[in-house]
């Protein structure tokens, strides 16, 4: 819990609540209007996350705030901020460790990721609810199951089901009617308990119904028995909020994902020795001693030594980045090869990962809520639906005349029931589980995954989709893909000897250009070289050996091979070694720069030998996924963090409009660049694969993560294509859009057959059983129009 600070002049502050209870969409709206009645205070609530954001003004204390959450029904706790201020952490960390130490368990709940409880709850009761259904369904509805007075067994195995097994449903059904309102657990609670209360009533009532197998009186003043209609409504119900409960408790894993990226344990020189500290405890100004190999513990400056650094697992590029002293270097970074010295400038929660899971944060607080069309109309639907029943128990007995006899009662009773009976929500609580879980298992097969409802509505209405370059629509590995070699020098050979050169570095730029020259040698030159006896060996793929070998890390690697001086770098590192090229040779280096290429220049003996150029490659498919992603009404933008140049060239080479490309965008870039098309009306996908996507795939309305990606975009990302081929991203939106269309046409015919069935009930006109046997149909109806969804992507294969 926070320290409170109330005086007159504070500052406006914003504060996180845990919210606990919330089941649906209008639970959310009663949580925000109750929060929003007390002066000056605005609230954004998370039902996903099940959390709110609170910005509460001066003179309203914490304490005033969970006590009107408490008011409207759900349970609320002020949470820990995800970062906090150094001095305050420590505080917080020192109090657990004391708490610890006296035997007091963790206090779980001030991590707001802990949401495996509402699952593990569900769980037992799903359980025990399918074990009971399954007699009770197969005795109910097969009379060759049936035995003498079968009904008091049923309605015995029926009752933990109806229950202890549905409590959740009762609960917030009870807690909704304390504060006049109803949602679909109204729904579930009254037609469940409606349709046992009314068979066991039938079954007090005639105690041998049942008495003989296959028994069961069908007279006018019976209506028959409901028990498996009571146990299969809770047990399917169940299934459905068990699987919601459990996408949800993932919610929250993208920020304890991003936070685990950076390094736990740092180097420092302290008076000249080397100490090793948790990374937590680092301070403004410490020097960090960084190996090959090793993360860079926070952001800092470099101070001494020169390296390569990869940054693709924050920035999502491939490029690394020469490094040396006065750059700047970001923590969670890897130092590819040489040892540097970094002097500590950014710590804890100011470092850029940190602002990063900010960002994710943030961005994920801002996101509508799960919107179910079930839990919209519900609101209205019951109260008439209560009505309805009591104006038809009050019909029928006006009607009577003031000589109410037995069967009168009885008859007006039986159809109140009906009315209740026919309205209970099994097709209309079964219309989106049933769809979702269909959709979302087909997806499964074919390597979609999707989180949840909402991500159906988003893909409805989205009309624009960001693409992130690298590793989305590039490969995100670098490759040559030209070779410019000057005379009296061939293609072939500049490869072979820069191969074999940048074959023993091991920048990423080097293994790429090793990687081409090994993929060039045919097999009968590396059996050739195998077998060669003289006094140089080559590599094992039959490149030649390289004695002599020296780097210099941000410039480049020189060499001998076969007695010859090679050297391959950057042009300036050359002419500083004294190779000095030609105009001619000049411009060609310079129309490799334009085109958006890594070049890098081959010397051989002190003579410009050639120009090796690399690129990020464009996935094959890519292309026509971008066209697919038109054909469904989208528009593509590209996103990179890459220059203009190279975002163009991969623009053009898939077929998005020049116009669309945003080149040159930092993290906190792309988030902004989301949101920018957002306010112009745009409705917005993101898809990306890397760190420096996952704000922005959190703040899109519609966020795609690759599989090949990292855990971190995946998890913060509404829906995942598990391989690399973009194509799968148009095939997931064209699936998620076909689930929505048939949880629509499923939630229709539900709620078409309680417009026609509730009158003909009300009537007198059906009885209860034949309510129950038509309740039946609309199930099999909605699951029947499910289950057309496992031959998607069979007629006209997507790939």
């Amino acid at each position: 819990m926070r320290t409170e600070h109330p005086s007159a002049g504070s500052a406006r502050r914003v504060i996180e609540l845990d919210v606990e209870g919330m089941t649906c969409a209008s639970c959310v709206n009663r949580v925000e209007k109750k929060l929003a009645k007390l002066d000056g205070v605005q609230a954004t609530v998370n039902l996903p996350l099940e959390t709110a954001h609170v910005s509460v003004p001066a003179g309203i204390t914490d304490q005033q705030i969970t006590d009107q959450v408490a008011s409207a029904g759900y349970k609320a706790r002020i949470r820990r901020p995800l970062h906090q201020d150094p001095e305050e952490s420590a505080r917080h960390d020192a109090a657990a460790t004391q708490h610890a130490a006296h035997g007091g368990a963790p206090e779980q709940h001030e991590n707001h990721m802990n949401h495996g409880g509402t699952a593990s709850e569900l769980k037992p009761r799903l359980l025990v609810a399918a074990v009971l259904t399954v007699p009770v369904f197969l005795i109910s509805m097969v009379p060759a199951l049936q035995f003498a007075n079968w009904g008091w067994v049923v309605g015995a195995l029926a009752l933990p089901v109806v229950s202890w097994a549905a409590w959740p449903f009762h609960r917030a059904a009870a807690i909704n009617a304390r504060h006049f309102a109803s949602t679909m657990d109204t729904l579930v609670s009254l037609g469940v308990t409606a349709a046992y209360l009314f068979s066991a009533w039938q079954l007090l009532a005639n105690p041998r119904l049942t008495e003989h197998p296959g028994m069961e009186q069908m007279g006018a003043g019976s209506g028959g028995l409901y028990f498996e209609v009571a146990s299969v409504v809770t047990t399917f119900l169940l299934l459905g909020r068990f699987l919601e409960a459990n996408a949800k408790s993932k919610a929250g894993d993208a920020l304890r994902a991003l936070l685990d990226l950076g390094a736990k344990d740092a180097t420092i020189l302290q008076d000249g020795t080397e100490v090793k500290i948790p990374a937590s405890r680092l301070a403004v100004g410490d020097l960090i001693v960084v190996r090959p190999g090793e993360k860079i513990a926070t952001d800092g400056v470099v101070v001494d030594g020169t390296s390569a650094v990869d940054a693709s697992l924050v920035t999502g590029e491939s490029v690394p980045v020469d490094v040396g002293p006065g750059s700047l270097v970001t923590g969670a970074t890897i130092n590819t090869s040489g040892r540097v010295l970094v002097r500590a400038t950014r710590v804890g929660a100011e470092t850029t990962l940190a602002q990063m899971g900010r960002l994710v944060s943030q961005a994920q607080t801002g996101k509508a809520p799960i919107a179910r069309l079930a839990d919209r109309i519900s609101a209205v639907f019951v109260p008439v639906v209560l009505a309805i029943a009591v104006l038809t128990f009050a019909g029928w007995l006006l009607a009577a005349g003031p000589d109410i006899t037995g069967p009168e009662l009885r008859a007006a009773f039986t159809a109140a029931v009906a009315v209740l009976v026919i309205a209970c929500p099994c097709a209309l609580g079964l219309a989106t589980p049933v769809g979702l879980l269909t959709g979302t298992g087909r997806g499964a097969q074919l390597g979609i995954l999707i989180k949840g409802p909402q991500v159906l509505e988003d893909t409805r209405t989205v009309d624009t989709i960001l693409l992130d370059k690298t590793g989305t629509v590039t490969s995100g590995q670098l490759s040559v893909i030209a070779i410019a070699a000057f005379a009296p020098f061939s293609e072939a050979e500049v490869l072979r000897l820069a191969g074999a050169v940048e074959s023993a570095s091991e920048h990423p730029i080097a293994a790429a250009i090793a990687a081409a020259a090994r993929s060039a040698v045919p097999a009968t030159s590396r059996r050739s070289h195998a077998s060669h006896s003289g006094s140089e060996a080559d590599d094992g793929a039959g490149l030649p050996a390289v004695v002599g070998f020296h780097s210099a890390p941000g410039g480049g690697v020189v060499g001998t091979v076969e007695g010859r001086l090679v050297a391959a770098g950057r042009s300036g590192w050359l002419r500083d070694n004294g190779v000095e090229p030609t105009p001619a040779q000049g411009q060609a280096l310079r129309a490799a720069e334009e085109s958006g290429a890594t070049a890098i220049w081959v010397a051989v003996d002190g003579e410009a030998a050639g120009i090796i150029e690399l690129r990020d490659t464009v996935k094959a498919g890519s292309k026509a996924a971008v066209a697919r992603l038109k054909a469904l009404g989208l528009r593509p933008m590209l996103l990179t963090g890459d220059n203009a140049a190279v975002a163009a060239q991969v623009a053009a080479a898939v077929g998005i409009d020049a116009d669309d490309v945003f080149a040159g965008v930092l993290p906190e870039g792309k988030v902004e660049a989301v949101r920018r098309l957002q306010a112009g009306g745009a409705t917005v996908a993101m898809a990306g694969d890397g760190v420096n996507d996952a704000a922005a795939l959190a703040q899109a309305d519609l966020g795609i993560a690759m599989g090949s990606g990292t855990d971190v975009a995946i998890e913060a990302a509404d829906l995942t294509v598990m391989g690399n081929d973009l194509g799968q991203v148009a095939t997931a939106i064209e699936l998620s859009r076909r689930t929505l269309a048939t949880i629509k046409t499923n939630l229709f015919w539900a709620f078409f057959y309680n417009a026609v069935g509730i009158p003909v009930a009300a009537l007198g006109l059906l009885n209860p059983m034949v309510a129950g046997v038509a309740m039946a149909a609309s199930s099999v109806l909605v699951v029947a129009n499910s289950l057309r969804l496992r031959r998607f992507g069979r007629q006209h294969p997507t790939r």
